[in-house]
């Protein structure tokens, strides 16, 4: 549902831009506040905190997998496999989670904004 809902938000802002009368001066100012979001020091801060916590917490659920596999017999080590092979996904969804929290931050910086 989420993913979908970015979608559509992403279609409409497209949509703005190139239908927007103002024109290039409205595109922009666009561009020079979502820079400004991007690069402030909120912002920032959140992505390299999310960047942090996806790059130790892949790992670590790597290697406690690839643990358990390798004690483990049978079936319990082919699931144990299947969970090693699954840690890129949940490296993905922490990185998803992360970039969230990115969003988050920065439409916490873009409503402090009185000028957009």
């Amino acid at each position: 549902m989420k993913k979908s809902l970015l979608i559509i938000a992403v279609g409409v802002g497209i949509g703005y831009i190139l239908g927007a009368r103002a024109g290039r001066e409205r595109y922009d100012l666009i561009v020079e506040k979502v820079t400004g979001v991007w690069e402030d020091p909120r912002v920032a801060k959140a992505r390299a905190e999310a960047a942090r916590y996806a790059r130790e917490q892949g790992p670590v659920i790597r290697d406690r997998a690839a643990a358990a596999a390798k004690a483990a017999p049978g079936v319990v080590a082919d699931r144990a496999r299947a969970t090693a092979a699954a840690t890129d996904k949940t490296a993905r969804k922490v990185a998803n989670t992360a970039a969230a929290r990115a969003g988050e931050a920065r439409d916490a910086v873009l409503e402090t904004d009185d000028d957009f």
